[in-house]
């Protein structure tokens, strides 16, 4: 209670804020005192904290990035819920049992700082800010740049440094005013777990000297890393019997004389006529010297020893003389890409329809389209654009296909947001299509033009991939492969793989005359517990209606 009631007192911005010292500071030394009411009352506190007047109406505790300048009171939250509170320092203590309580009264995201106090350490009130969640699978990320420098003046709105996360590069921004005292994973830092310290900040610009020898504490690198595993347990020992330091194998002059019966079963003597082996060079270890088939067993191991050695070493050797190879290091885009398709190949039902479309009339339809692009000086439409406004009507027509698993229930999306695969050099990149459903063919040619040059560049943001209801992969046009069976990107329920067109007989209109077409292969792999068979067929006819018709697309 004395704590709780000395932090009110003194913390500088708390200090300022009248309401939450006349109003709240009941609320918040209950909460941190030894005397703690029972939780049904504390889950009331927290709805007064939460919708008292000093914080924005539309800003929830906890949100990501901490509090805002203007405001006077902040959560900071850990990838296993809250783990300190911030009033101007970090509260410890009696907080660790009730941790607990605020994760199920909260359902936050991750926050990127927490505060210390000066009288934990002897350092001056700062702000430690932590990696930030920013994508929903990101669990670590790389630092790419630092766009300040230690010493700096930061403000609200800033870009402290680019992040690279498990999907792009992206920029973040500061949350307070301040001064960048402490880098504390500098250009280049891989594999930072979400909420581990990354830099100090504070208020007084004196006080950035303070920081010059800063590290993080353990408890402080380890809110938002793994879960500390559990020791491990001692290892048992395990009594292995007294085995004898004689040779089962002997000599020549340890095997009985050549007057003197050899007793041997009668599987050794058949092991060992078949091996050749003589059984007077062997001693027997069965009961009274008696050969059994494992001393027979023994002697071939140990011949066989005796001869390969020397063979398969020089054979290793020079294996490993004449192998060259270069160790090339995981990007975040390509571990996170390796774990979902993983996940997608053994958890998802996979099966594949494959239909031949042809595009005589899409192409027709294509070249008169881009004259009158070039002529009004817009960009050119590809077959790509022409497949994905075809996939987005035919999910529009069939919309169980537009749809993702859950336990508990199938969803089915009323958005046509089509995802369109992009090779670039540091991985697979799925930038999405929003409402493909509802736009114009130049209008979707300008916008997969556009974000496959922020794949390349590796600039995408969050809501540039996030949302995506379907997908289209297209290794056709780019590279020439004619079929092939693309991976469902959960938790979507279906892909299209498109290939090449190629030029192909076909009959004509009479008795012995051939015509020539152009056709192109796709194929359409589902998730067997959202798209039956006969539903994907449908949607397969549905497209390839809209490919070989391109005027209905238009309507």
């Amino acid at each position: 209670m004395t704590y709780a009631s000395h932090l009110l007192r003194h913390s500088k911005k708390i200090r300022n804020a009248s309401n939450i010292r006349q109003t709240e500071s009941t609320i918040l030394i209950r909460w941190f005192s030894k005397e703690t009411c029972p939780s049904a009352k504390k889950g009331n506190d927290l709805l007064k904290i939460r919708q008292c007047s000093y914080l924005p109406a539309n800003r929830q505790l906890g949100s990501l990035g901490g509090c805002s300048s203007t405001s006077k009171f902040s959560f900071s939250c850990g990838a296993r819920g809250i783990s300190s509170l911030s009033v101007q320092g970090e509260i410890k203590g009696n907080f660790a049992r009730t941790s607990t309580l605020f994760n199920n009264a909260f359902n936050s995201s991750q926050a990127q700082t927490v505060r210390g106090l000066s009288t934990d350490s002897g350092l001056p009130p700062h702000q430690e800010i932590g990696m930030p969640s920013l994508s929903p699978t990101m669990t670590e990320g790389n630092i790419a740049r630092w766009l300040k420098k230690e010493g700096d003046k930061v403000a609200p709105g800033e870009v402290l440094c680019e992040v690279e996360t498990d999907k792009a590069t992206v920029e973040m921004e500061c949350m307070e005013e301040g001064y960048l005292a402490k880098i504390v994973q500098g250009d280049g830092a891989k594999e930072i777990k979400v909420g581990e310290v990354i830099a100090i900040t504070v208020e007084e610009e004196e006080d950035i000297a303070k920081f010059a020898d800063y590290k993080p504490s353990a408890s402080d690198a380890g809110d938002g890393a793994k879960d500390t595993p559990d020791p491990t347990p001692p290892k048992e020992e395990v009594k292995e019997p007294v085995r004898s330091s004689e040779p089962k194998v002997s000599k020549t002059d340890d095997a009985p004389q050549s007057g003197d019966r050899i007793f041997a079963s009668p599987l050794a003597r058949k092991l060992a006529e078949d091996h050749n082996v003589p059984l007077a060079k062997i001693k027997g270890t069965g009961p009274d010297g008696r050969i059994v088939k494992a001393d027979i067993e023994d002697y071939l191991a140990s011949s066989e020893k005796s001869v390969t050695p020397s063979v398969s070493k020089s054979k290793d050797t020079t294996r490993a003389e004449t192998l060259d190879y270069t160790d090339l290091p995981h990007s975040q885009i390509r571990k996170i890409t390796a774990s979902r398709l993983l996940l997608s190949k053994q958890t998802i039902p996979h099966y594949y329809l494959t239909v031949d479309t042809c595009v005589d009339k899409l192409m027709d339809l294509r070249k008169q389209l881009n004259s009158l692009q070039e002529a009004s000086g817009g960009k050119r439409i590809s077959v790509n654009d022409l497949v994905i406004k075809a996939a987005a009507l035919a999910l529009r027509k069939v919309p169980q296909c537009n749809s993702s698993w859950t336990d508990d229930y199938i969803r089915q999306f009323k958005n046509v947001n089509v995802n369109v695969a992009v090779q670039t050099d540091n991985g697979l990149y799925v930038p999405v299509i929003r409402d493909a459903d509802k736009k114009g063919l130049s209008k979707i040619s300008e916008e997969v033009k556009y974000l496959a040059g922020k794949a390349r560049e590796n600039s995408l943001k969050p809501e540039d991939y996030e949302g995506g209801t379907f997908t289209v992969s297209n290794l056709g046009g780019p590279f020439g492969i004619k079929q092939f069976c693309a991976i469902i990107n959960p938790p979507q329920a279906g892909i299209l793989a498109v290939g090449s067109a190629e030029k192909r007989v076909v009959p004509g209109t009479g008795a012995n005359q051939y015509d020539f077409a152009s056709f192109m292969s796709v194929t359409l792999s589902c998730d067997h517990r959202v798209i039956d068979g006969a539903i994907g067929a449908e949607w397969l006819k549905a497209f390839k209606g809209y490919i070989e018709n391109p005027e209905s697309m238009l309507l």
